[in-house]
């Protein structure tokens, strides 16, 4: 029992009040380190009896996993004394200029202390990184008892999506089907799905989606197959039989399999009716006009596939809630987008089904893992830890990438690095997908406030006194008392419930204290939530949970009010409360919002993958994907939302801040990166070098900076895990990117925000064969393709001609060469995954022997017209040059 509650027995100064809390405190320590060793008996001072094993109630559901310090603390070593190495260097380069070539060493200069700090912020984010571990067994047995009710709480799942023909309906029907079968109570799931481009092949093809899943559902959990889509359940190229003792799995997986395919043939057949459009729109089944016809201008639009009548599979068990979704559209109105649908989709949830947990995922990406729901709630519900996590966080995983990944489409040193080492912080970014979250994190709530035991004060003055021992802690308690009653007012006054317009809605409203306080309450949540009575109810329920008086056709008349385009008008919506506009790249934007709030994010990585996706193998289309990152990033750093001056006094964390600085200005470095890379080039072709002739010392220092930055590297691997091939990988696409995505990111990015022009960069394709992953060698001609294309062109130029130069000036020419030979070469070996894929396949001939070949070609046709063995060589003054006349 907290003894803070029996002030009134002992009295607050006394001396058994003081004995009995340091008794508690001493308790609650020893709990603490119990619980951050998974609930084990443990003795935390070595000398006293251990503590009894903690109740199942009180054990953790999770665990944090500190990396060893035996690779952690080299790891961070070796960053300090590469900090040391940088700044000797940079006292070099600074106090060394080139005098012939004042310019080129003024730019190296300037580009080489901007990628010093670029790694400054992106280094020392990833300073505590820590990995996870959950502890289902206990999740079940506390939330998920069998034969009892489950207790577990219930999920709101959100998938999105377009236009059906670029994001195939049979995509987005694999990812329905896979939340459909989810591992977890299906009272307890209801799954949304978001048409912002109003389609009827949506619609028809969700409603083919809701009639199979009667069939599928009870086969996936009757035979707990993985994964539970069932066009990448099929392709899985491994026995089957494996574990499967039961004699009627191979029937039913083969009719099953029967089953799918005719699926797959309907949902085909109406994506093919659908690639010619009527000239008087489309009609529905009973003859009336689709009200989707017009994109731009048509009416919200709610149907309830499953969950209410005949949401049943065919064994009679009752299947998840699937709800069709299509927010109004009206000229005039700026509909924010992605971000503005996942906003509709958070109130017509709110008004049907009002989960305390949201999970949102983009329509390729499907439940690859059946618990990936129970492991996120190992981290919301659990009673140590849940109350301050605004979201669960789950890495990015892909189906369909080559195996050597030439693009760097995992992101594997941004995902098992990077997140790992903001998890040991305040938590991972959130990235758009794959993430689980708290609803009350999208109201624009602060975090709830960690409850500290009172102050001790000294017992031998009176009340009214004190010593000069506790004066300054009486002083600063007054002080945080009077600004917390502030703030709680204010939280009253801002949680109040209104009076609501809808019928037996205003009964059970309590804390109240006038007819004048709660007019004015009112007024505030309309002001910040927009003007739906049963919308602004459900934002009062921690807990979730719809309103039992309203009937079902009421509440759908509500969802349909929601989500009308004038809704957010004169509201928070999009500024303090759900996804937040201002940027493409609202996922950032959203997460940095929260954690300014003082709320934390978790990253699970489970054993098995949460959820698979796919992504674009084609260089054009990564590249296009890569530029709409990097503009949302430029578009942030633009806006008042710019995390170098937005959300100070808050609770963002100073290393959490520099992530997300990182995360905003890294568009920026593709302007020394460009101008770097043009370099070599410059140098090859000029003669000139961008530093003097080394002394020893010098090379001393450009020696320990090299071995620092490869030291850190491999430390790095080492305790993340990830192999040299994907770091390779990274780094090299890191300049492809920065060469050609993140300059258009920040071209378009001004001229949006300063001039207010939308400039948009088309693909042309040319279509590819069809083997496997022949949308790799496909080209597709882009604006992004040019910058690269000509640092590649003229440092290949540079190479030639430096050493044409060298043969043309003698031996003592070749020792300056080999710097700038290597500068030239750390270019063309970092843009070598472009150069494949500008070449495509070229009948499967390696690239390397192309390049190779053209480059020593070259240098040999120079090297044969200077010596040029069939002319016989004269002793003589050649009298063009001495210019004397013998005769």
């Amino acid at each position: 029992m907290d003894p803070s509650k029996d002030l009134a027995a002992y009295g607050y100064g006394s001396v058994a009040w003081k004995e009995r809390m340091e008794n508690w405190k001493q308790k609650q320590e020893k709990l603490q380190v119990m619980n951050e060793n998974g609930g084990k008996d443990w003795d935390n001072d070595g000398d006293g009896p251990d503590l009894p094993l903690m109740d199942e109630a009180r054990q953790p559901l999770s665990r944090k996993l500190p990396v060893p310090s035996s690779q952690i603390n080299p790891y961070r070593m070796i960053i300090i004394i590469r900090l040391v190495v940088l700044g000797f260097f940079f006292h070099y380069r600074v106090m060394h200029p080139v005098n012939d070539a004042y310019a080129l060493w003024l730019v190296s200069v300037i580009c080489e202390i901007w990628f010093a700090i670029s790694w400054i912020l992106d280094q020392f984010p990833k300073w505590l990184p820590v990995d996870r571990e959950t502890y289902l067994d206990r999740l079940s047995l506390r939330y998920d008892k069998e034969g009892q009710p489950s207790q577990l709480s219930s999920v709101d799942i959100f998938v999105s999506t377009v236009d059906p023909l670029k994001e195939p309906p049979l995509v987005t029907a694999n990812t329905v089907l896979s939340i459909l079968a989810v591992d977890y109570p299906v009272d307890k799931v209801s799954c949304y799905v978001s048409d912002d481009g109003a389609a009827m092949l949506t619609f028809e093809a969700l409603s083919e989606t809701s009639e199979f899943a009667r069939k599928w559902v009870p086969f996936c959990k009757k035979f707990n197959i993985e994964p539970r889509a069932p066009e990448f359940y099929f392709a899985q190229k491994i026995d089957y039989l494996q574990d499967k003792v039961l004699t009627s799995f191979i029937k039913e997986r083969r009719a099953m399999k029967r089953e799918y395919e005719e699926f797959k043939v309907r949902i085909n057949a109406l994506v093919a009716k659908a690639q010619k459009v009527p000239e008087e729109g489309w009609t529905m089944q009973d003859g009336t006009p689709w009200p989707g016809n017009n994109v731009r201008d048509h009416p919200g639009m709610i149907q309830v596939f499953l969950g209410q009548s005949g949401g049943h599979d065919t064994e009679g068990n009752e299947l998840p809630r699937l709800v069709y979704a299509s927010r109004e559209k009206r000229p005039g109105f700026n509909h924010h987008k992605k971000a503005g649908a996942m906003n509709a989709l958070v109130r017509v949830s709110a008004v049907l089904t009002n989960a305390p947990y949201l999970l949102n995922l983009d329509c390729d990406h499907y439940f690859n893992n059946s618990k990936a729901l129970k492991e996120a709630m190992c981290f919301m519900m659990d009673p140590l830890l849940g109350k301050k996590v605004c979201y669960v966080q789950f890495p990015q995983r892909f189906d369909g990438i080559d195996r050597h990944d030439r693009y760097a489409n995992r992101n594997i040193v941004f995902f098992d690095i990077n997140m790992k080492g903001l998890d040991g912080i305040q938590g991972p970014i959130y990235v758009g997908t794959g993430c689980v979250f708290r609803r009350q994190a999208f109201y624009g709530n602060d975090a709830p406030k960690t409850k500290k035991p009172p102050t001790r004060t000294c017992n031998c003055w009176p009340n009214w006194c004190c010593c000069g021992c506790c004066f300054s802690g009486r002083k600063k308690k007054k002080t945080t008392k009077s600004k917390s009653e502030k703030k709680q007012k204010f939280r009253r006054l801002d949680s109040g419930a209104p009076v609501f317009a809808l019928e037996g809605i205003e009964e059970g409203i309590e804390g109240i204290e006038s007819e004048k306080s709660t007019m004015l309450s009112e007024k505030k949540l309309e002001k910040k939530f927009g003007q739906s009575p049963v919308f602004v109810a459900s934002t009062l329920l921690e807990d979730g949970g719809t309103l039992k008086i309203a009937s079902p056709a009421s509440l759908l008349k509500e969802a349909i009010h929601v989500i009308s385009c004038g809704y957010e008008d004169k509201t928070d919506w999009g500024k303090e409360v759900g996804w937040i506009y201002g940027s493409v790249t609202e996922d950032i934007l959203t997460g940095f919002k929260m954690h300014c709030h003082g709320w934390r994010s978790i990253y699970c990585i489970p054993d098995r993958p949460a959820f698979k996706g796919s992504a674009p193998i084609n260089l054009s289309d990564r590249l296009h994907q890569v530029l709409r990152w990097a503009l949302g990033s430029v578009e942030i750093f633009l806006s008042r939302h710019c995390p170098l001056w937005y959300g100070y006094g808050g609770g963002l964390k100073w290393l959490e801040r520099l992530s997300y600085i990182n995360a905003t200005v890294y568009p920026w470095t593709s302007i020394p990166l460009v101008a770097y890379c043009t370099l070599p080039a410059v140098c090859l072709l000029t003669g000139k070098f961008i530093t003097p002739e080394l002394s020893n010392v010098a090379s001393l220092w450009f020696l320990s900076l090299f071995i620092c930055i490869f030291a850190t590297s491999i430390l790095e691997m080492r305790w993340s895990g990830v192999g040299i091939d994907d770091w390779w990988r990274n780094e090299q696409f890191w300049v492809i990117g920065g060469v050609s995505a993140h300059l258009f990111a920040v071209v378009q990015g001004l001229l949006k925000v300063l001039a207010g022009i939308d400039t948009n960069f088309t693909v042309t394709s040319k279509a590819g064969d069809d083997e496997d992953f022949s949308e790799l060698y496909a080209f597709k001609w882009t604006t992004l393709l040019i910058p690269p294309t000509t640092l590649l062109i003229i440092n290949l130029i540079g190479v030639v001609a430096g050493v044409s130069n060298a043969i043309n000036n003698g031996y003592e020419s070749w020792g300056p060469l080999f710097g700038k030979l290597f500068f030239a070469f750390w270019v063309i070996v970092h843009l070598y995954p472009f150069l494949k894929g500008l070449l495509g396949r070229q009948n499967r001939t390696p690239t390397i022997i192309i390049v190779w070949s053209i480059l020593l070609a070259s240098i040999f046709s120079l090297l044969w017209v200077r010596v040029d063995p069939f002319l016989a060589k004269s002793d003589g003054p050649v009298l063009e040059e001495c210019g004397l006349d013998c005769h």
